[in-house]
């Protein structure tokens, strides 16, 4: 198992992420004690190299993306390692970064259980269509994020074997300062995946709050507001929500100030338990998973961990609006009309629609105290969007062409898929209540219903909203994936503040 030792632990200690201590070495050095070299190949490296050519074809290797064929006790010049594992490219005019990062996932996972401890990883033989920094920090990358595990609470595990990869660099200075960037992306992902696999006794508001306090260590500003705090700020939403738990609401904002720019919002939706309220869940299959309700917030706190700890040359504010939504004699119920910040009154028809309650007073709190420049909000929010295009896309609802625009490029960068959905004031009716000023359900649309609730707690401010609902949680082992908590979200967001306009 791979593991990078110079991440500090997180407040979780027992946590076991595993990752990699990455060293860059140039071309004209070799890792004298490597036993394992990643030699990656494409087609037409075969065909150049009669030696590689020879056991290609015995073994019917085309070296295809993520083709694997390891070669034990190789012959020279690959003699001094035990093993050579050639992986194979494919056409390389055809690779983009995010490909580079899959390589490294298959690396991970074709040397997980093996007796490798110290791998050399060697992309000289291909001619790149972009520079082989970028190449070989992005294969780290995925070796990271396909290595982690989540093993806090087995109490048989073994010691972890640390496994050191040297990346055989010819821009040994760019590969350093371009992994610098990668491996605090990694540690944000790798953080929202901890906190969205954590059981609901080991996250709920306040150790959250906990967790989002070590940022501070990194120069972030990080203010966690209590119940007192959210009853002097009107926030009647948050508060309603977590009324009914012993474990009271908070919403944690975490701000870093890397330029003096207007600054963007992120909102994550935090329910760190979502029984449904008394709208009980009452599918065993479908309430188990409900310690991932907040894994909105897990990616919020992940991508402000990740850009801090890279000093990025961006000003982001990061809310999370953290509440259990349990039963009670104090919790709220349906039929119960509640008043949010900015002052509306919603009627509650479904104690189970409870995240964009926690995210209308978030987004309002968001745009009136720190006017950003636009507004992204993200949540495993409905279940209609899962019917609608399943765990193959986040949904992306917004009006703003040129905020859509800059998701769209960062998502298709990162390899984070969304998919636009309707969001049009025709579907307002749906939310027209009888008692007060809003419903917080419509009857049809919920996905696009749900997403036109939010907007009516956004006044002025460019505004998008991504439902991750089946995007959060993955079954198996899978691209950058390993199998509970993906982190989806945090790749995404973090490219998306650093490259928005």
């Amino acid at each position: 198992m791979f593991r990078l030792t110079t991440i500090a632990a997180l407040l979780l200690a027992s946590t076991a992420a595993s990752a990699e201590q990455f060293t860059v070495k140039t071309n004209s050095t070799v890792a004298a004690n490597a036993d394992t070299l990643v030699l990656l190949v494409s087609p037409e490296n075969l065909n150049a190299n009669p030696q590689l050519e020879a056991i290609s074809k015995q073994e019917n290797f085309t070296a295809g993306h993520g083709k694997t064929l390891t070669w034990l006790a190789p012959a020279s010049p690959y003699s001094q390692y035990q093993r050579v594992v050639l992986l194979g490219t494919g056409d390389t005019a055809k690779l983009t970064p995010y490909q580079a990062s899959l390589l490294g996932a298959t690396t991970a996972r074709t040397l997980k259980g093996s007796a490798a401890s110290t791998i050399q990883v060697d992309a000289t033989l291909l001619n790149l269509p972009f520079s082989q920094a970028e190449f070989l920090a992005q294969v780290s990358h995925g070796i990271d994020l396909a290595s982690y595990t989540f093993s806090r609470y087995h109490t048989d595990k073994k010691a972890e074997t640390v496994r050191t990869v040297h990346l055989l660099s010819a821009e040994q200075s760019a590969t350093e300062q371009r992994l610098v960037q990668l491996n605090a992306l990694s540690e944000g992902v790798k953080l929202a995946r901890d906190l969205t696999n954590e059981p609901g006794n080991g996250i709920y508001p306040e150790t959250f709050a906990k967790q989002a306090l070590e940022l501070r260590k990194l120069g972030a500003k990080v203010t966690v507001m209590d119940e007192k705090a959210l009853e002097k700020a009107g926030l009647g939403a948050i508060l309603a929500v977590g009324r009914g738990s012993a474990r009271p609401p908070r919403m944690v904002i975490v701000h870093w100030e890397g330029n003096k720019q207007q600054p963007l919002a992120i909102v994550g939706k935090g329910v760190t338990f979502d029984t449904g309220g008394y709208n009980l869940k009452t599918q065993g299959d479908s309430i188990l998973r409900m310690t991932s309700d907040m894994a909105g917030a897990a990616a919020v706190l992940g991508t402000m961990h990740a850009l801090a700890k890279q000093k990025a040359p961006v000003n982001v504010v990061g809310f999370m609006p953290l509440a259990e939504n349990m039963i009670s004699d104090r919790a709220y119920l349906p039929g119960d009309v509640i008043r949010a910040g900015n002052g509306k009154t919603i009627e509650i028809i479904s104690t189970d629609a409870e995240g964009r309650l926690l995210l209308a007073d978030a987004l309002w709190y968001a745009e009136t105290n720190f006017k950003p420049r636009a507004i992204v909000d993200i949540a495993t929010l409905t279940g209609s969007k899962v019917g609608a295009v399943g765990s193959y896309y986040a949904g992306l609802f917004s009006n703003d062409d040129n905020l859509l625009g800059q998701i769209n490029q960062a998502a298709d960068k990162v390899q984070e898929k969304v998919w636009r959905l309707p969001l049009t004031d025709e579907m307002l009716p749906e939310l027209k209540s009888r008692i007060a000023d809003l419903r917080n359900t419509g009857s049809t649309t919920g996905a696009s219903t749900a997403a036109l609730f939010l907007t009516q707690f956004v006044k002025d401010t460019p505004f998008a909203h991504l439902d991750i609902a089946g995007n959060a949680l993955s079954s198996s082992n899978k691209g950058l994936h390993t199998e509970g908590a993906t982190g989806f979200g945090v790749r995404l967001l973090t490219e998306w503040t650093l490259t928005a306009e």
